[in-house]
């Protein structure tokens, strides 16, 4: 919106020239929406307070040895997730080209999603039994999701059906209509992925602001002709301005560690992980680096292996190999302290946020 106002308005004062450029853009949208999370923050977790919106802890019965540990967290204003969905699109569309059609997708993509966990925290603070919306009707909506983002990019001649591998300049995979699947895919992975590591205090979101940052960075490299060319990376016109989506997330998610930090005063919520998660996945499909995520995203892929191992091989064999899944509560249960444990993983997160960068040159 800001481009549009000002930029046009360069003739009239060189100053407004500024505008044009996306890494001015960009800092302005890590500053406005850590400014906005920061100030309407408080209000919407007081809203929260008043309406009752309180987390509810699993019972002794369902999870034994993590409930003394949690029960603590028993009422925690919850759906906290609304302060960066609200952070995040006001600075993305103050700070975005809004003719850009890339922009315009994510933005539709973290609604979409922000819906479906918003439904989804709804009925679980609501309903008696709580457990929300069911796996089916919530994968549904995160699959119905995938394949509009996959048709879109599918027939956008500049993003292709190609699969790119890092380490290797040339080596791409041509899927075809598959990749519409493919695209399926990642968004409901990554989805379900940040949704999975959300449950101690700071720990999603601390790690969502490595991924964002790499992907900042990455994202104005495959938008830009000349970087590029210079790193031998796909050029894509256009994505440079999805750098401006990926800032916000990091000053939204900057800002909702304020609140989110141990001990946490809001929690995110599915209306939170479920939107920051799809929207990386979008990201990272309109800038064909999908597989990057395996790096970046190291800690969410890998605390949603631990979960699907702990189920596969529990029905297979009736054992568990972790004390607890996702492997944040196997550490809790082996003694690590919460704070210890969220700690730890931001310092894999950022060594992994850094790796990634690397590998744009290591080709």
């Amino acid at each position: 919106m800001l481009y549009h106002l000002f930029y046009s308005l360069k003739d009239i004062f060189s100053g407004f020239n500024v505008f044009r450029y996306i890494t001015f853009r960009a800092v302005g949208a890590i500053i406005t929406a850590f400014l906005v999370s920061i100030i309407f923050g408080p209000y919407i977790i007081k809203l929260l307070k008043k309406l009752n919106i309180g987390e509810r802890i699993r019972s002794r019965e369902e999870v034994p040895g993590i409930y003394p540990m949690h029960k603590d967290k028993e009422g925690t204003p919850t759906m906290g997730g609304l302060i960066m969905l609200v952070s995040i699109l006001l600075a993305t569309v103050l700070w975005a080209r809004l003719d850009n059609h890339y922009i315009l997708l994510t933005i539709f993509a973290t609604l979409w999603l922000g819906a479906v966990g918003f439904i989804d925290d709804y009925i679980k603070l609501t309903a008696k039994k709580g457990n929300g919306l069911s796996k089916k009707t919530k994968f549904l909506g995160q699959i119905a999701l995938g394949l509009i983002v996959g048709i879109v990019l599918f027939a956008d001649s500049n993003v292709g059906s190609s699969i790119y591998f890092p380490f290797f300049k040339n080596l791409t995979c041509n899927v075809g209509i598959l990749y519409i699947f493919f695209v399926m895919f990642v968004i409901v992975g990554t989805s379900n992925a940040v949704n999975l590591t959300d449950g101690l205090d700071g720990l999603a979101i601390g790690c969502m602001v490595m991924v964002a940052l790499a992907y900042t960075i990455i994202s104005y490299v495959v938008g830009n002709s000349q970087l590029s060319s210079y790193l031998f990376i796909n050029y894509i016109p256009g994505t440079g301005e999805l750098a401006i989506y990926c800032a916000a997330i990091i000053g939204a998610g900057l800002g909702f560690l304020w609140f989110n930090s141990y001990p946490a005063t809001v929690f995110m919520g599915d209306v939170g992980s479920l939107a920051l998660g799809g929207g990386i996945g979008v990201v990272a499909c309109c800038i064909k680096k999908e597989m990057l995520l395996l790096i970046v995203g190291g800690i969410f892929v890998f605390e949603a292996i631990s979960v699907i191992l702990q189920v596969v091989i529990f029905k297979i064999r009736r054992q568990r190999i972790f004390l607890c899944a996702p492997f944040h509560h196997h550490l809790e249960m082996k003694g690590w302290p919460e704070s210890k444990i969220v700690v730890r993983f931001w310092i894999v997160a950022a060594i992994l946020a850094l790796f990634t960068l690397m590998t744009l040159k290591l080709r």
